[in-house]
């Protein structure tokens, strides 16, 4: 049994070497070719300094030089810190930064925010997957892989060692790293595929981005049971999708509400059906119930599985697809080898039908946000056992009588949207650096396929021009496209409270007049 989260490709490749492990970019990858340019590039990078425990970024699209530069760091002994391509450069330099990553691989049209989060960062070495003209302080990767050993290097790290930090957005609008270990990832991948039945003849879909641990773990589970990947760089050219679903005969469909919608709005046109398809997965945000019948029109021979799960444990809880039709709304039951607890302010578990909080047991927790303690103990509590930690989700749930769960909202103010969190005060940050505007608020509004989408409210000076269209603009040179605000919505002031400071519950209470025009 895997220890450490490279050897499940190592264990892979020595079974079957000719599998294909990887289709990308029109780019077919066996697990022996897969595995020499991981093995390669480890080595590679340790002949640059890479050592045991180092942070190494990886900031690419959704290529298999993306897929195979995670078990390369693997590899080499480092912590992969995998970021988002749509990062601009203030909070690319922030995670470089925090992380205290020693490397960034990365690609050279990329370059406009690297380059200049490079700048903060005098020390960060800067590799590039490319043959063309290279970007200022930058190396080529594939230079760097030339007469390098195939083999893997030698391994010292334990399954305690961190194997990856992965940056999810905070209250105080700084982003925080998530710390998992070898250990709870592994348990996590174990986890997965057991309760998706995933086999080695599987063909995994991957549409989302390899930076969102949704589509992080598709590629971990493939190379875990030696299936295929069919990795696309996203949902954006539906037709295009659909072709390369038909011709590699894709078998597992993971999904977010907005793609499932997009699909059915395809299929509203003309007429789908993957008959291949045997698994279809959704999570991020709550999958509107009358997508259920829709969806098994598409894939008449699929599973259906509704999930709920968060960065910090990777997966809570799914609800068996034969379930569906009796509770259509639940999220279900604990993955397999976890427990969930939902308690009331004292600590006592709810009645079924009584609202209170989502703890997590398992293998699968967090060790902690990077470098930052205080926020750690705000999600980690005492459990039961001696040193044992909850992890305290700080999502409001019932339960049935059955112990199935039912999502019911959120008790902090970040925004979760397409399952990416979003920090209220970093979009604030930017909205008021806006000329024009000034005061700004931005709230979550209740969305049926983003979860929640982000409502920004924002006051402007006398004689400003600035229009909503031209807000979201300004907005998107300095945000990642997910935390563009959806809708601004203009006031002549803020809502104030006693204190003077913008009244949030005033605005809340305004955003529930205002949902019946942000329904999609």
């Amino acid at each position: 049994m895997s220890r450490l989260l490279q050897e499940t490709l190592l264990a892979t490749v020595s079974r079957h070497p000719e599998h294909t492990a990887l289709i990308a970019d029109e780019v077919r990858m066996s697990y022996g070719e897969a595995t020499n340019y991981a093995c390669r590039l480890a080595h590679a990078l340790r002949e640059n300094g890479v050592r045991r425990g180092d942070r190494v970024a990886i900031f690419m699209e959704n290529t298999w030089q993306c897929a195979l530069s995670i078990y390369g760091v693997l590899l080499a002994g480092g912590v992969f810190v995998a970021i988002n391509p749509q990062t601009k450069r203030d909070k690319l330099a922030f995670i470089l930064r925090d992380a205290d990553a020693v490397a960034l691989l990365s690609e050279p049209h990329l370059a406009r925010e690297f380059t200049a989060a490079a700048d903060q960062l005098p020390t960060l070495r800067i590799w590039c997957a490319a043959t063309g003209p290279l970007p200022p302080r930058t190396a080529s990767l594939d230079d760097m892989l030339v007469d390098m050993p195939h083999t893997p290097p030698p391994q010292s790290s334990i399954s305690l060692d961190l194997a990856a930090l992965i940056y999810t957005s905070g209250s105080t609008g700084e982003p925080k790293g998530v710390m998992h270990s070898h250990q709870s990832m592994l348990f996590a991948l174990r986890s997965l595929v057991e309760y998706l039945r995933l086999e080695q003849s599987d063909r995994l879909l991957c549409v989302l981005p390899l930076t969102f641990d949704y589509g992080l773990y598709q590629l971990l589970m493939a190379v875990y049971i030696g299936a295929t990947l069919v990795l696309e760089r996203s949902f954006a050219y539906p037709a295009q999708v659909f072709n390369v679903m038909a011709a590699e005969r894709v078998t597992v469909f993971p999904g977010v509400p907005t793609i499932f919608a997009m699909l059915l709005a395809a299929h509203e046109r003309q007429a789908l059906c993957f008959d291949n398809v045997r698994r279809v997965t959704n999570t991020a945000a709550a999958l509107p119930p009358s997508f259920n019948s829709r969806l098994r029109e598409i894939f008449p021979r699929a599973d259906i599985y509704r999930m709920y799960g968060l960065t910090e444990c990777k997966r809570v809880s799914y609800l068996p697809p034969e379930q569906i039709g009796q509770k259509p709304e639940s999220v279900g039951i604990a993955i397999p080898g976890t427990e969930v607890l939902v308690l009331d302010h004292a600590g006592l578990a709810v009645k079924p039908g009584e609202i209170g909080t989502l703890y997590v047991r398992g293998a699968h927790v967090m060790l902690g946000y990077w470098k930052q303690p205080e926020k750690t103990a705000h999600m980690l509590k005492p459990g039961a056992l001696p040193g044992e930690r909850l992890l305290c989700t700080h999502d409001l749930f019932t339960v049935d009588a059955d112990g199935y769960l039912y999502f019911v909202g959120r008790t902090d103010d970040i925004i979760k949207s397409r399952g990416e969190k979003i920090s209220p005060l970093e979009v604030e940050t930017v909205l008021y650096g806006i000329d024009g505007i000034r005061e700004a608020a931005v709230l979550g509004a209740p969305d049926p396929l983003l979860g929640q989408s982000v409502q920004a409210f924002v006051s402007v000076l006398d004689g400003s021009t600035l229009s909503e269209g031209h807000i979201k603009k300004l907005c998107a040179y300095k945000l990642e496209a997910f935390m563009v605000p959806k809708y601004v919505t203009f006031l002549p002031e803020l809502p104030k409270s006693a204190n003077g400071k913008t009244d949030k519950n005033a605005l809340a209470a305004m955003l529930a007049t205002l949902i019946p025009r942000i329904e999609p």
